[in-house]
């Protein structure tokens, strides 16, 4: 039998996920993750969106666009 992936997930049947899903997605956006169980067997985990975003530093946004093609302006008049 597979195990949740966090200690603090609560576990739950797939039976519990049909009858009490507004109680769960209450708690899901709470920030709790649930095991899912089908007959005693760890199924799945259901784990709460990151909503939370972040600013990007200068640096960080350089990093990351280095391997991205080069945007050329003059391409974009002669499209038009």
């Amino acid at each position: 039998m597979g195990t949740p992936e966090s200690d603090t997930s609560h576990q739950i049947s797939q039976r519990d996920l049909r009858n009490r899903s507004a109680e769960i997605m209450d708690g899901l956006e709470r920030g709790e993750r649930y095991a899912v169980t089908r007959n005693g067997h760890h199924i799945g985990d259901l784990v709460p969106i990151r909503r939370r975003r972040r600013a990007v530093s200068r640096a960080e946004f350089a990093a990351m666009s280095r391997g991205m093609p080069r945007l050329d302006d003059r391409s974009r008049l002669h499209q038009g």
